[in-house]
């Protein structure tokens, strides 16, 4: 049986992945709005893994035998207003939710739930992969974004981007 706090905390973060989703179609809007395709399709793209991590968590209760209890999703506190604000807001999104991760997987290891800690393991694994894709975004922005070009180069590359399913298994 799964600890109650850990259900908790899992439960918590089904909504925290939600809103992520949000926040990352927020941040597509905006690239949308000025032009940029290929920046909103990368931002599209994370949405649904965020979406998809809810998800993964959602079932991971129902085989635990805890119904989740689905709660309001928070809007985006503030629309984004500057290419270089929203990519370092998403790194800032993205190493808060690693320190979520970590603290659920804290919490399942101070009771010995292996199994948890053992689905949380990809998760893990998850977050390095997306604060390391948030950190090379900002610096290609650093490097081409003030050159029309290189601005154009990376957009394209962004726009590139397709969604794949992760494969772990509950």
């Amino acid at each position: 049986m799964l600890d109650k706090k850990v259900a908790e905390l899992l439960n918590e973060q089904i909504n925290k992945e939600f809103y992520s989703a949000y926040l990352y179609l927020e941040f597509s809007a905006f690239f949308e709005d000025e032009g940029l395709d290929g920046f909103a399709n990368w931002y599209k793209v994370q949405a649904q893994e965020e979406r998809d991590h809810a998800m993964l968590m959602f079932q991971y209760l129902q085989n635990n035998n805890v119904r989740p209890a689905l709660e309001a999703v928070a809007k985006p506190e503030s629309a984004p207003t500057d290419r270089a604000k929203v990519l370092q807001a998403g790194l800032e999104h993205e190493r808060y939710v690693t320190g979520l991760i970590h603290a659920i997987y804290d919490a399942a290891y101070s009771v010995k739930d292996f199994r948890t800690m053992q689905f949380l393991d990809w998760f893990v694994k998850e977050q390095g992969e997306e604060e390391k894709n948030a950190e090379d975004l900002i610096k290609k922005m650093e490097l081409y974004g003030d050159d029309a070009k290189g601005l154009y180069m990376l957009n394209s590359e962004l726009a590139a981007r397709v969604y794949a399913a992760p494969s772990l298994t509950l």
